[in-house]
Formats: C-alpha cells, sequence, structure tokens
C-alpha cells in the first residue's frame, strides 16, 4: 500500500516540474484562452497546458488514481486516491504578473468532495518566489524556501493586537454586498485584512505563521484541498460554518483557539 510520504513525494516532483512550467510560459507571455463563471474569472493556455502535463504524469505513475482539475474536470479513481489539483491557483494574478500563484497538487483518500475526502498528501508550489510547501497526514508540514530555507511549518495564534486575516471575494458581482458585510463583520478581530488572490497561498500562508486566519465562501476542492491538509499538519484547524467540513459554503483557517471564534463569529 501507498503511504502518504510516497504520495507527497510524487506530488513535490510533479509541483515543481508544472511550477517550472508555469514561469516559463509567464515569461514567454500570457494569452487569455477563455472566461468562466464571469467576465473577471479566466483561464489562460498555459492553466490547461500546465493542468494536461500534472494529468499526463500522474496517469503515467499512477493510472488507477482518479483525478479532479480545475479545468479538465473528472476522471474515476479505481484505487481509492484521487488527485486534487489546481494548476494555476491565483489566475489573474499569473495573468498580471503579480509573484502570488502557485500550483496546488493533493492526493486525497475517497471521493473528489471535500466533505467526504480523506486528505494523504498535498502540496503547494510558488514558482514566481520558489517557494514550495509540502504535507503528508501524520507526518507535519514543512516548507522548503530559496529564502527562508527549509523548515518545519506551524500556526500562530494573534497577538493582543489583533489577527492579520486574509480573504477573497468572488467573481460573481452579486455576492460582492455579502462578501463585504462578513469583512466587516470580523473587522473587530482584525489587526489588518489582506487579500492575497490565490487561495491555497493563504492556507499555506496561515500554516506558516504568516498569516494569523483565512477564510473565503465560494472555494472549490482544488483550490483547498492541498492547503487544508498542510494547515491542519502545522496544527492548525480548517472547517465551516457552525462544525461543518471546509468547502463550498465557507473555509476558514487558523490556529484552534481563534478558529473557534472566528468560525463563531462567521456562523452568527
Amino acid at each position: 500500500m501507498t503511504t502518504p510520504l510516497e504520495l507527497q513525494s510524487l506530488a513535490i516532483e510533479i509541483a515543481r516540474e508544472a511550477g517550472a512550467l508555469a514561469a516559463q510560459r509567464r515569461r514567454e507571455g500570457v494569452h487569455i484562452a477563455a472566461t468562466k463563471s464571469a467576465l473577471a474569472d479566466i483561464v489562460t493556455d498555459a492553466d490547461r497546458e500546465v493542468e494536461e502535463l500534472i494529468r499526463d504524469r500522474l496517469a503515467t505513475a499512477r493510472p488507477g488514481d482518479g483525478f479532479l482539475g480545475e479545468e479538465s474536470g473528472e476522471g474515476t479513481s479505481k484505487s481509492g486516491v484521487t488527485w486534487v489539483v489546481d494548476p494555476i491557483d491565483g489566475t489573474v494574478n499569473y495573468a498580471y504578473g503579480i509573484p502570488a500563484y502557485a500550483v496546488s497538487i493533493a492526493a486525497v483518500q475517497g471521493t473528489a468532495d471535500p466533505a467526504e475526502w480523506t486528505a494523504l498528501a498535498g502540496a503547494v508550489f510558488n514558482p514566481a518566489v520558489n517557494e514550495l510547501f509540502v504535507a503528508a497526514r501524520g507526518e507535519g508540514a514543512r516548507l522548503h524556501s530559496a529564502i527562508e530555507g527549509d523548515r518545519r511549518l506551524a500556526v500562530a495564534e494573534p497577538s493582543p493586537a489583533g489577527a492579520l486575516i486574509a480573504t477573497g471575494f468572488g467573481y460573481d458581482p452579486e455576492t460582492h454586498a455579502g462578501d463585504l458585510a462578513r469583512l466587516s463583520s470580523v473587522m473587530p478581530l482584525a489587526r489588518d485584512i489582506r487579500r492575497i488572490g490565490a487561495a491555497s497561498l493563504d492556507l499555506v500562508g496561515v500554516a506558516a505563521g504568516r498569516l494569523d486566519a483565512y477564510y473565503e465562501r465560494g472555494l472549490h476542492p482544488w483550490d483547498l484541498a492541498a492547503g487544508t491538509l498542510i494547515v491542519e499538519e502545522a496544527g492548525g484547524m480548517t472547517g465551516g460554518y457552525s462544525g461543518e467540513r471546509a468547502g463550498r459554503e465557507m473555509t476558514v483557517a487558523a490556529a484552534p483557539e481563534f478558529f473557534r471564534r472566528l468560525t463563531d463569529l462567521l456562523s452568527n
């Protein structure tokens, strides 16, 4: 039986290769291929090419596994393991040349539904700054960074000045009023707010202690699969409203004590 560490090793290898391709295509110039859920929700040719690379590498290494990708949909698992992939998380940042985008790859056991799966391994790689965040279930989480070196990740509790909280907003303009109202409700707990534009980087930011908390409505499975495992293996908690699993309705990540405060506030 394949261990989480073995799955992590494969995720690392492919994430680095995929990230190198994404960075190369960024240097060559980005072409917007289409829009998706809204005019602002874009997909580039690089998104599709990078996902195809990841899918091909996984199919070669583990042909019985399932696959769920942002750009190419779902493939059935025969092994019980499914790979959940966002080839370029933060596509708008990527298109604008903002160095905050990432390849996110996770291996989960069970279905491709966050409410049902058990995450086994994950890797989030930002090639623009050469930072790789990884985790395997039961083995902790680590950062491999060109700037910081290698270190074990651990979440942080907020200081008396308040919490540095990250969030995001949906592409649909009709959801913005609700998103802003939610932001207003959490401000009494906040030292300040960050809007990074890539859910996977927000989540690993919590795991690394760079952020005290993150919450966002509307995430897809590929947005959160790797990042939530990395937070949990760094000692944090993830979830949704009122004890639910993290998912489309709400995703929250923080150190345990602050997680409970923030989810109670959001649930009310």
